[in-house]
Parts: structure tokens; C-alpha cells; sequence
């Protein structure tokens, strides 16, 4: 089943999390000091905030699927409309061991396809200390594209 992803950076994530659990009548399912997560059901929502997100706001949204067959749908959706994808594979981001792919769309906004496969304890592959640690459209095809840098976006898992 899939699950629409929004991760929104944050300037305070203390402030945030009690404003989105007010929001959503729900506490999140995963909270790190820079990171929390809901999963919701209604609406059926990946909701994560981070202070790791290059910019405050909506930084990039996604789908999240539950199996390899619905990731190889989506992934085969993308590149039939010939669209310019990134498939970044298997990575540690936001807490979490997951295989991605990303697009972006016309007005510049990063969406990932990805599947979680399990918790991670660290936030990503890269160095902890690094402000932001994941790839997206922004850097594809850009060598160490994962290594800290005005361009780099957060993520979410």
C-alpha cells in the first residue's frame, strides 16, 4: 500500500513536534533531537520535520511503498514517461535503511519513491555532523553528491 511522504524543514523541531501532534491528533512514531516521523492513517501520510532540511518549509515529497513490486511499478512509471530519474538505491537516511529513486517535477520540487527496510541509528550514511546528508535532484549525476553542500537537500524516510 502507498503512503504519500512530506518532510517539512524546521527551524525548532521542540516547537514543531507538539504543533503537528495537535495537528494530527497524534504523537510521532519516531523522534531523534533533529528528526520526528508520523505515519498516519487518516490521511494516509509519511509526515517527517527535520533541522537538517536545506531549507524550512516543504523540502521535498515522496511515495512510500510497502514492497519491492509497488517501488518497481512506480520506478517503471517514471522512466516510461521518460522522465530524467535518479535511483540512488540503498541508503541510510533519516533514520532509516531504505531504496530510493528521485525525480523532480516541473516546479522544481524533489519527490522520492522509495521502501523503508528497517531503523537505522544514525541519520545518515554521511557524517552525522554533516548539515544535510542526503542526494536529490538538485545533485544528480554530481560526483560526492552526498557530501555536505549548499546544494544538498535533506530527506526522509
Amino acid at each position: 500500500m502507498k503512503r504519500l511522504h512530506i518532510h517539512i524543514g524546521v527551524e525548532n523541531i521542540g516547537q514543531a513536534i507538539p504543533f503537528y501532534s495537535a495537528l494530527f491528533g497524534a504523537k510521532p512514531v519516531k523522534t531523534k533531537p533533529d528528526y520526528a516521523k508520523w505515519l498516519l492513517d487518516d490521511p494516509r501520510v509519511n509526515f517527517a520535520i527535520s533541522t537538517r532540511a536545506s531549507k524550512k518549509g516543504v523540502d521535498h515529497l515522496g511515495i512510500q511503498v510497502d514492497d519491492n513490486g509497488e517501488l518497481d511499478e512506480l520506478r517503471g512509471r517514471l522512466k516510461s514517461a521518460a522522465l530524467p530519474v535518479f535511483d540512488e538505491g540503498e541508503t541510510v537516511c533519516c533514520y532509516a535503511k531504505s531504496d530510493k529513486t528521485w525525480v523532480q517535477d516541473p516546479a522544481g520540487v524533489a519527490w522520492e519513491t522509495y521502501r523503508t527496510m528497517e531503523d537505522a541509528q544514525i541519520f545518515a550514511e554521511k557524517s552525522v555532523s554533516a548539515e544535510s546528508a542526503c542526494c536529490t535532484p538538485e545533485t544528480m549525476g554530481t560526483p560526492n553528491c552526498c557530501e555536505p553542500s549548499e546544494k544538498t537537500a535533506g530527506c526522509c524516510g
